[in-house]
């Protein structure tokens, strides 16, 4: 069952890509607004620094950031999520929950808002999602597979 609204995703494409393509380097940044629910994803060569640059962000830092990396295997989708070190808004463990909670929506984010990609790149659908939950305390500092893009396709509606 989908989570996302699509029409809370609002997507931004970056200079260096298009929708088909490149598959790299290609970099994603989602944000979003507590008070209205809606979801910013950029789509670019790099990560959006003014996105994630905001007072607020950088406190909460609840971002999370991803990238396509080639490997043996082919390509992986490598998930970024800041649980705790440096300035944050809240304990390790209720962020590692947060973070865990609303990842399947975030995936569904990253599915929808760049399914052009998806549709140039069907074998995109069968790489691995690979979540790192950043952190200084080593158990939640970890490195786990989350399935493939595949299991987070949503229906338009």
């Amino acid at each position: 069952m989908s989570r996302l609204n699509p029409a809370k995703l609002h997507v931004h494409w970056s200079q260096g890509v298009t929708p088909q393509g490149p598959i790299s380097p290609r970099r994603y940044t989602l944000t979003h607004s507590d008070a209205t629910g809606d979801l910013f994803l950029t789509i670019g060569a790099d990560y959006d620094r003014r996105q994630v640059g905001g007072l607020y962000t950088r406190l909460m830092r609840d971002e999370v950031l991803a990238e396509w990396v080639a490997g043996a295997a082919g390509p992986a989708l490598h998930v970024f999520c800041h649980v705790s070190g440096g300035l944050v808004f809240g304990g390790a463990a209720m962020r590692d929950t947060i973070f865990r909670r609303e990842l399947p929506l975030v995936f569904e984010a990253f599915r929808h808002g760049d399914r052009a990609l998806f549709a140039a790149h069907p074998e995109l659908d069968r790489a691995a999602v690979v979540v790192h939950f950043r952190s200084h305390l080593a158990r939640f500092n970890r490195m786990e597979t989350w399935g493939a893009p595949a299991d987070y396709r949503t229906e338009v509606k």
